[in-house]
């Protein structure tokens, strides 16, 4: 069948000639009072802290039946996998419940760009430098650099809070930092040695919001989860239709099954009728598990039959590994509702710290058109800015639309979903969504249609541009993903998941042959290229899934 075009291979290839993906953008935000990662930080830069960054939880909940608690517990059995264990970890306090610490100052020893570059010591704003030391605490740590001179006035600073990666400590380079000497500041108010100078360099602008176009699907817009149609305005049509219309919600996105052997009876061709009349869009959207993936598929394909404008497929831990499960799923599924019935992917919104979930099957050829990462961030327990930040740098590989989930429940305070939906817009998302119905408040509701403009509180975004930068020894989906792809035009290429020896040669022949420094690892350039191939699937019903 023929490909359709990828706007997000477009804009990675158009990119590769600046050497930027995309570029930061200043937009006035709410914050709520918190300092944000990838946010300025107020200009005397005091006082402000975010939380530190905890593992993903478990994110959508998986009834059985419909028969729950008013107030359904979210489940903790299925919480997120172990994180990476080279991810780096949080300095030890050494302290007691008995006998407090003193305050220990950050010690920075070196930094290092690793994304818009142009050397190890220069960097476009909206780029990565990675952070040497100890006593780092990512979420709370602060990057100062120097700012650029405001009506004349000079000796200005700008702060943004430090966060983890697989590379270590990372920080996004603020639009507003300029040239010069860079100090940590730990949450107490202690600060490093300087260290530099470290050459801040212009952003290559690039037109984010048209190189993703909306998509003509039900995924453009602000759409809202409904787990329980009977605890959503009590199940009220016309109920549920003016709220909606009210906070600018076009799609609703309706539970419609639950595994192989449970589908959900308040999704129906008469509810969907209901709703269009109404003049909202309806998709269902299933949990799965992977034990009897035809089965699941055929419960999508049902909700499709029911009349749903898209279908999104909710696959967390219990898909972790089962990579000939992912694609008898989307080969029936596809076979069902046909190649260009809008799907959509629910999952966890950090690839890396879940490395085996399928990722690459559910997002790969004849696979889901449109990523949807939970990106709850007040569950995680970081901000937005941060959340955000680290989802894209993850995802973008996959070029897919991302239409960002994000969450109105378990207290989100109302600033903190305006300042979702600017980040939304200042990524150029063309759509989102928010979990869910019965847990928002009357206070979230209202947030929801919020102006964006001025005069809300002001926080400017910058919008991290990097992309994950693997090297021999990396492992996990993203590798099988660059793997497919190397192997159109190095057949030897080993699609194992693991970045071998064999992985390492392939990919420097491939460099070499465009033009690349044959680094062996994933830079910007070298992923431009990458993506404009065809991947090279694997039959996982044959072959072992990656390690």
């Amino acid at each position: 069948m023929q490909k359709p075009a990828n706007p997000i291979r477009a804009l990675v290839a158009a990119a590769c000639a600046s050497s930027m993906l995309v570029a930061p953008v200043a937009w006035a935000a709410s914050t709520g009072g918190a300092a944000a990662p990838g946010s300025t930080v107020a200009t005397s830069v005091t006082g402000a802290t975010a939380p530190t960054p905890t593992k993903p939880a478990s994110t959508l909940a998986k009834p059985t039946t419909l028969a729950r608690p008013t107030t359904p517990a979210r489940p903790t059995t299925a919480a997120a996998p172990a994180k990476p264990a080279t991810k780096p970890t949080e300095a030890s306090s050494g302290s007691t419940a008995r006998k407090a610490t003193p305050a220990v100052a950050p010690v920075l020893t070196g930094a290092k760009c690793v994304s818009l570059c142009a050397s190890s010591l220069s960097v476009h704003a909206g780029g990565t430098i990675v952070l040497h030391g100890r006593h780092f605490v990512a979420g709370s740590t602060v990057v100062v650099f120097p700012r650029q001179s405001v009506g004349g006035r000079k000796g200005l600073f700008t702060g943004v809070v430090m966060r983890s990666s697989r590379q270590g400590f990372v920080v996004t380079v603020p639009a507003s930092a300029h040239t010069g000497h860079i100090v940590l500041r730990g949450s107490t108010g202690l600060r490093s040695v300087s260290f530099g100078p470290v050459k801040v360099l212009p952003p290559v602008p690039v037109a984010l919001q048209s190189a993703v176009p909306p998509s003509g699907t039900a995924f453009d817009g602000n759409g809202m989860w409904i787990w329980y149609m009977t605890k959503s305005d009590a199940g009220s049509v016309p109920a549920i239709a003016a709220q909606a219309k009210a906070a600018g919600i076009t799609t609703l996105f309706i539970k419609s099954s639950d595994g192989s052997d449970n589908y959900w009876p308040q999704f129906t061709a008469a509810l969907v009728a209901q709703f269009h009349a109404l003049g909202l869009k309806v998709c269902g959207w299933q949990y799965v598990y992977g034990t009897h993936p035809a089965g699941e598929a055929q419960l999508g394909a049902q909700a499709v039959a029911a009349g749903a404008d898209c279908l999104v497929i909710d696959a967390e831990s219990e898909y972790a590994g089962k990579y000939a499960s992912a694609q008898t799923y989307m080969q029936t599924l596809r076979a069902a509702v046909g190649p260009t019935y809008p799907i959509g992917l629910a999952s966890f919104p950090y690839v890396d710290y879940h490395e085996s979930i399928p990722y690459s099957v559910f997002l790969g050829p004849g696979g889901a058109q449109f990523n949807t990462p939970q990106l709850y961030w007040h569950t995680i327990g970081t901000t937005a800015d941060a959340a955000f930040a680290h989802t894209y740098h993850e995802n973008r590989i996959y070029a897919r639309p991302i239409m960002p989930l994000g969450e109105t429940y378990g207290g989100t305070p109302p600033t903190e979903m305006t300042r979702f939906r600017q980040l939304s817009a200042a990524y150029g998302a063309s759509g989102l969504s928010w979990w869910d119905w019965q847990e928002t408040t009357t206070a979230g509701w209202a947030s929801l249609d919020q102006p964006l403009a001025a005069p809300l509180p002001t926080a400017p975004i910058t919008v991290d541009a990097s992309l994950p930068v693997f090297s021999q020894g990396s492992k996990g989906d993203q590798i099988v993903w660059m793997q497919e792809h190397l192997a159109a035009v190095e057949p030897t290429t080993p699609t194992t998941g693991i970045f071998d020896a064999a992985t390492t040669a392939a990919l420097e022949a491939f460099q070499t042959a465009r033009g690349i420094p044959p680094s062996g690892t994933t830079d910007i350039p070298t992923w431009a290229a990458l993506l404009g191939l065809t991947p090279v699937p694997v039959d996982w019903t044959t072959a072992a899934a990656p390690a």
